[in-house]
């Protein structure tokens, strides 16, 4: 009698908690960098749809991911858990997230946590690396992020008809396919505004995962038409960068499958990708305006909280290379909005956050119980006080032993081999003047170091890269994706 009554008196706290929670849309953009132009990126490219969001809500000019790839970058956002917690640095498959250790195995996914408490589940497209693939979300419209983006032949790019090329990639550009509606992000926002003109009877996370940017840069002749070639700019690119870093630095970022900035030059096609990476935000860009458009019209506008995020960077052409796959800036620096409910006003915040903080934050704005697995931090102040004092910086891991730590003014990378990194924000934001060396600064140095983890988890078998020479050293076996 006893257990009936714990079990009824729970589901009534259960179904108390969820009438009185606010919903979230959770919207994912793939390989989007800091050129939208809300951000103070070194190129801009109109985005009005994440602008209308940004001046809404607050906008995280210094927001960065965990990882600069989308596996661990993602699994370490769903999970609330470092790469160095978990071991999963490098590319992992959804269903062996779980599988890399035991701080992993035991983890709460969010959509699950979010589940204890009410909430119904949803998502379309690509959340985590491989969308849903775990099982995690009760409701799944499908990945979609391969439809209609495979022409016959390669339009510009194959690294396989380059003898010094290795490995593989589906970088390419050029317009393609005909119609909108062939390509998958056009779809995922369909499903999703579907959804939120329905009527649901509990508090529910829609998650929303669109692909582009994400290579191949294949859209419809019309979005490349918005960026005509002769008012292309290319970002800031200076050829002698890597003088002043070390040998590790340069192995840990190659990228041998991937065009270099000095090969487009070459070529004569370095304008001709910024217009292609600059034609799929714009069409990434629409796609989430018809699905803030649709929240704007429902009966959901004003309790809904909305965060817009991206997985990580990308270089375009910066430190001569076209590839996220690094510790630097433009790798690791991402797309991060938050939109409290009823919040009308934006706002902008440069304390140093990272993609890890989004699950304790949004536990916290929506009054769920705290979870102790969660090694970010609620950034719900930030939201709604964007100048209140932040001590932590956003830590980034590429590979057991590599890290970056992003602080508000100052970026410390450190390699394996305990080669160093500094670099003065502020004043270089290229990241041109490797400052390590030099005796002014070892201050700043050691108290940044101060935030690299004591202990590292190994790398997992189940998370690897078939990437470079250094990633095939390292991992204990090769998982093709």
């Amino acid at each position: 009698m006893k257990l009936k009554f714990l079990s009824l008196a729970f589901f009534v706290l259960q179904f108390t908690i969820a009438q009185d929670k606010p919903n979230v849309l959770f919207i994912a953009i793939d390989d989007l960098n800091d050129y939208v132009s809300c951000m103070n990126g070194p190129l801009s490219v109109p985005t009005p749809n994440i602008d209308r969001l940004a001046k809404q809500g607050t906008l995280f000019e210094n927001a960065h991911c965990q990882a600069p790839i989308c596996g661990p970058s993602r699994a370490s956002i769903m999970t609330g858990l470092y790469p160095s917690t978990s071991g999963n640095y490098l590319q992992v498959t959804d269903k062996s997230i779980k599988k890399a250790s035991r701080p992993a195995s035991e983890s709460i996914f969010m959509p699950d946590y979010f589940e204890q408490f009410g909430y119904k589940t949803m998502a379309v497209g690509k959340i985590y690396h491989g969308g849903d693939a775990a099982g995690t979300f009760k409701e799944y419209g499908g990945y979609h992020n391969w439809d209609g983006l495979r022409p016959e032949k390669r339009v510009n790019y194959d690294p396989a008809r380059l003898p010094h090329k290795v490995g593989r990639t589906m970088t390419d550009w050029g317009a393609y396919p005909e119609h909108d509606s062939i390509v998958g992000d056009y779809k995922i926002a369909k499903w999703a505004v579907d959804k939120l003109s329905k009527k649901h009877n509990k508090p529910f996370f829609l998650g929303v995962g669109f692909n582009k940017p994400h290579v191949p840069w294949h859209v419809p002749q019309k979005w490349y038409d918005m960026f005509p070639l002769e008012n292309i700019k290319t970002p800031p690119y200076k050829k002698d960068d890597f003088d002043d870093i070390s040998l590790m630095a340069q192995k840990v970022a190659e990228a041998p499958m991937m065009p270099t900035t000095e090969e487009l030059i070459k070529w004569g096609q370095w304008k001709e990708v910024i217009q292609a990476y600059s034609a799929c935000i714009a069409f990434v860009d629409a796609q989430v305006g018809k699905v803030l458009d649709a929240l704007e019209n429902s009966e959901y506008a004003n309790n809904t909280i909305i965060v817009l995020w991206s997985d990580h960077g990308y270089h375009l052409g910066e430190k001569n290379r076209v590839a996220k796959q690094a510790l630097w800036e433009r790798d690791t620096r991402t797309v991060l909005v938050i939109k409290d409910v009823n919040q009308i006003k934006g706002k902008q915040c440069d304390a140093p956050v990272g993609l890890i903080d989004m699950y304790p934050t949004l536990v916290d704005m929506c009054n769920l119980p705290s979870l102790n697995q969660l090694e970010g931090n609620s950034i719900k102040d930030l939201v709604i006080k964007p100048k209140t004092k932040w001590k932590n910086p956003a830590l980034c891991f590429y590979g057991e032993g590599n890290i970056a730590i992003r602080g508000k003014r100052y970026r410390l990378t450190q390699y394996e081999d305990e080669s160093l990194e500094l670099y003065d924000m502020k004043k270089d934001p290229n990241e041109w003047y490797n400052l390590a060396n030099n005796k002014k600064y070892q201050k700043i140095i050691r108290k940044l170091q101060m935030n690299i983890p004591k202990e590292w988890t190994s790398l997992s078998e189940h998370s690897s890269y078939d990437f470079n020479d250094y990633f095939r050293g390292k991992s204990k076996k090769q998982i093709k994706y």
